[in-house]
């Protein structure tokens, strides 16, 4: 059954700190917040400066080393319960502080403050910060930000569907069993286009629920519509967020196939290079009388998906040059956990 990005695959669990958006985060955060305790308890600046100096010498360790503990355990955390790792991840973090509070005993040879006071402040800290992503993954899909995800999936242009059925109808008679695949592949479409698709699927079934889309599309375009595949080193094992790449290609037909009577080429080209995967989308762009501003909300949209799946680890951008308009996804190389 599919899961919900409010109710499961976010909110339920620990946030992914092998993310380097999580990472940075928690890097500023708890840098800000020893730079203002520092402000609060100097004088004036230059005393606080060195306040800041002398607390990094105990935060930043703690800090750099808690980060590569969460990020071995992440994938453990996260399939456990919330409060289960919440307690897990404190765990850790008053085990690090004590181990660093008797090196630094040793080490320094002087008397720090005293334990229980590290591990108040440890204590704290770590509530605070899984508070805070608790809250911000809550505050990523609101009910109005669900609610226009859903409709964006389920959305299905009525000149596309019409002009689908009377391409199909136009082949019962003359070739029947290319109709049936035609019915087929519709069906396939549609059943994905409408179900709550919010986990991440595999790459190989995106890119055949798009050859599927656009063999319908190419039953009405005819040579018109010109696909060149560039997917030979596409990894797959990759997963990526459902309807990341059809509604791209939709917008590429309706934008830049249609309105010109001339033939067309949409190209795709799928990679993966090291850890991320890479997909490049380019198709015709014609200024004169185009309507370009219907991209926006699909952009948007896949936007918004990859926020909320992979953080600032993933990008869109988009280009138009040379008659060619161009959007590139940037994603992480995420593998189907076995």
């Amino acid at each position: 059954m599919a899961r919900s990005i409010n109710q499961n695959a976010y909110a339920g669990a620990l946030p992914n700190f092998r993310n380097l958006g999580i990472m940075l985060r928690v890097l500023v955060i708890v840098n800000v917040a020893a730079a203002a305790a520092a402000i609060v308890k100097s004088p004036n600046l230059l005393a606080a400066w060195w306040q800041f100096i002398e607390s990094s010498a105990l935060v930043e360790p703690l800090l750099i080393l808690s980060l590569l503990v969460l990020a071995a355990l992440s994938n453990v955390l996260r399939r456990i319960p919330y409060w289960a790792a919440a307690m897990a991840v404190l765990a850790v973090e008053l085990v690090l502080a004590t181990a660093l509070y008797l090196a630094g005993r040793i080490l320094l040879g002087d008397e720090p403050s005293a334990l229980e006071r590290y591990w108040a402040l440890v204590a704290l800290t770590t509530f605070a910060l899984l508070a805070y992503f608790r809250l911000r993954e809550r505050a990523l899909s609101p009910a109005l930000s669900e609610a226009r995800l859903q409709a964006l999936q389920a959305r299905i242009r009525p000149h596309f569907l019409f002009n689908s059925i009377n391409a199909v109808l136009s082949l019962i008679r003359q070739e029947p069993k290319r109709a049936e695949v035609a019915l087929e592949d519709m069906a396939d479409l549609f059943r994905v286009l409408m179900a709550d698709n919010r986990e991440l699927t595999p790459l190989v079934r995106e890119i055949e629920l798009c050859r599927q889309y656009l063999g319908i599309e190419q039953l009405r375009l005819g040579e018109r519509l010109r696909v060149d595949w560039q997917i030979d080193a596409f990894p797959r094992d990759a997963l990526v967020p459902p309807l990341v790449l059809q509604p791209l290609l939709e917008n590429a037909v309706y934008h830049g196939i249609e309105p010109s009577m001339e033939p067309g080429v949409i190209s795709i080209h799928i990679y993966s290079d090291g850890d991320q995967v890479h997909m490049l989308l380019r198709n015709p762009f014609r200024q004169e009388g185009s309507h370009h501003t219907g991209n926006k909300m699909a952009l948007s949209n896949i936007r918004e998906r990859l926020s909320l799946h992979f953080d600032a680890e993933a990008s869109l951008q988009t280009r138009d040059t040379d008659g060619q308009y161009e959007v590139q996804i940037t994603l992480p190389h995420v593998r189907e956990e076995k």
